[in-house]
């Protein structure tokens, strides 16, 4: 299994603030919509950074109160760590694993393709293991 399937049964919506949103108004937008991290792009469509609960926490410790006034362009993981669709499951897996991050934006030709977090990624594992177990129940039973 690819994130273009992970991206078939998801959609490919990718929400996202401008670098200039206020740290306060883009943990409300966390808050409302119950995600972990949005996209930060200047134009909606290149990836700019990445603002998660975690930058913010980090933030938060650092600076105390203050760090919500800014602008996420301030806090955001600027560094962004990304896939394409064509990549396999396992292997987002063991990126998200060993970089100890929950989100990943899919890249295609410089653009936002998508976005993945690693509740997707573990339930298209499962759904893949779980054909692979009923295949060899139905490989054993000899149908």
């Amino acid at each position: 299994m690819h994130v273009e399937s992970i991206l078939r049964m998801k959609g490919g919506d990718v929400v996202s603030v401008g670098p200039d949103t206020g740290v306060t108004e883009a943990v409300e937008m966390l808050r409302a919509r119950k995600i972990g991290a949005v996209v930060v792009s200047a134009d909606g469509r290149t990836l700019d950074g990445i603002l998660s609960e975690r930058d913010v926490v980090r933030a938060l410790a650092a600076k105390g109160k203050a760090a919500l006034d800014g602008p996420v362009s301030g806090i955001m993981t600027k560094s962004v760590v990304t896939c394409r669709r064509a990549d396999s499951v396992q292997s987002v897996m063991e990126r998200m694993t060993e970089g100890r991050f929950r989100h990943l934006p899919v890249v295609e030709d410089g653009a936002l393709a998508g976005m993945i977090s690693i509740g997707d990624v573990v339930k298209a594992r499962l759904e893949e293991l779980s054909a692979e177990a009923e295949q060899l129940k139905e490989f054993i039973a000899g149908r």
